[in-house]
């Protein structure tokens, strides 16, 4: 029989799957992972794949759901390697959104899911999927700590100053609307993992990190602790996602519902599902054709890619402020920046001129973040700011935090 070492179970409930791994919080190797998918929906399914190479995908009956999905976990998949399910000794769920309430990781109780609860609002699509999930592992995994790790968490150390909004007093006392950020989990990851690469103690590092998928965001760290980030109350404000439309006027919107009858919640549904990369592409979300399309002559592929580089060089050449003038280093992760050397070369190329950021150009075609290579510094020996690729691990941070709780 296999000898596990304390293993940790992370949990990412979507509003219809479960992504779900199991991994050594030590060093992240991860010993099982997988997902289940389309819960709800007539073709519910779950997948996994252990590292000797057993995988497979299976049904799990017409609208079975989050519950199900981790009995089946348990019951079917664990059941192949006992001694892996006896290994587990903590659970941590991934949280979006903490509102102002949560700034740590916390062991998840009633109180605490009445708190996640109270903040839908402000995730209304990821909230209530993670309350279904933290109630199915509950349930399913009973003698084990449960811990609460939020996306917004590490945001908490903004000052006033940058989180606030300059709209009435009440709608901040009553109302709670400050900007909250997310990714946060992934941001304190990569300064720390940055850190080392610089070989700095990280509470005298000043960094840039850049979270660049599907969503992105863009975070000022110093010390080691968030100053400032570029998503705010919701994930849709800030940098030019693949489907968001990022930071805009305000006054679109009402000039949308004025012009053209539209609600808002029909502009909401424009800002976040048809606008980004795709809308201004006309291509697709994903950077990939995108890039081939620009290199096959479409202005449209061109102009979505200048726009969203020179969108997050503005948001870094911003974060020199409250970065005191001086920054170590800007770091790509993220699947867009783990894997777009032509979006890294196109943001540098805004910031050389001001701030004497250059990039070795074979190297930054030339990385690649997988087999084994998770860092890679793609600057030149005379730029002024080291800037390098990282692929984020916001499960092992996850892992971690979770069994901290273990006694």
């Amino acid at each position: 029989m296999t000898s596990y070492p304390k293993t940790a179970l992370v949990i990412n409930c979507g509003s219809s799957s479960v992504k779900y791994a199991i991994l050594d919080p030590k060093d992240g190797h991860t010993f099982l992972k997988g997902i289940a998918e389309a819960l709800g929906l007539e073709d519910a399914r779950i997948s996994w794949k252990f590292p000797n190479g057993d995988k497979g995908e299976v049904p799990l009956g017409a609208g079975a759901d989050h519950t199900k999905a981790l009995e089946y976990l348990v019951k079917n998949i664990l059941s192949k390697d006992p001694a892996l399910l006896e290994s587990i000794v903590a659970c941590g769920h991934r949280i979006v959104q903490g509102g102002d309430i949560y700034s740590q990781p916390t062991l998840i109780d009633d109180e605490v899911e009445e708190n996640i609860r109270k903040v839908i609002p402000f995730a209304p699509l990821h909230n209530p999927a993670h309350l279904q999930g933290i109630d199915a592992a509950r349930a399913n995994f009973p003698g084990i700590p449960h811990v609460a790790v939020f996306d917004t968490a590490f945001h908490m150390t903004m000052p006033p100053k940058a989180y606030r909004y300059a709209i009435p007093e009440e709608y901040y006392t009553d109302l709670h609307l400050r900007k909250y950020g997310a990714h946060g989990t992934s941001h304190m990851f990569l300064a720390q993992e940055t850190a080392k690469l610089l070989g700095k103690p990280l509470e005298e590092t000043n960094i840039i990190t850049c979270h660049l998928g599907n969503g992105a965001s863009v975070s000022a760290v110093k010390g080691g602790v968030c100053v400032d980030t570029s998503m705010g109350l919701t994930p849709l404000d800030g940098l030019i996602m693949g489907t968001r439309c990022g930071s805009i006027d305000a006054s679109v919107v009402f000039f949308l519902c004025e012009r053209l009858g539209m609600t808002p919640e029909e502009v909401k549904e424009v800002f976040n599902k048809k606008s980004g990369m795709a809308a201004v592409s006309g291509v697709s979300s994903d950077f990939r054709p995108i890039v081939a399309g620009m290199n096959e002559g479409n202005e449209h592929c061109r102009l979505a890619l200048e726009m969203y580089a020179y969108r997050l060089a503005k948001f870094i050449a911003s974060y020199y402020v409250p970065l005191g003038g001086d920054v170590d280093a800007i770091v790509f992760a993220g699947g867009v920046g783990e894997n777009g050397p032509t979006t890294r070369k196109f943001v540098c190329r805004e910031l050389r001129e001001s701030f004497g950021i250059k990039i070795d150009n074979e190297k930054n075609y030339a990385s690649k973040v997988c087999d084994g290579v998770d860092k890679v510094l793609i600057s030149t020996p005379d730029s002024k700011v080291k800037v390098y690729v990282v692929a984020t691990n916001e499960e092992l941070v996850i892992a971690r935090s979770a069994v901290s709780f273990v006694k």
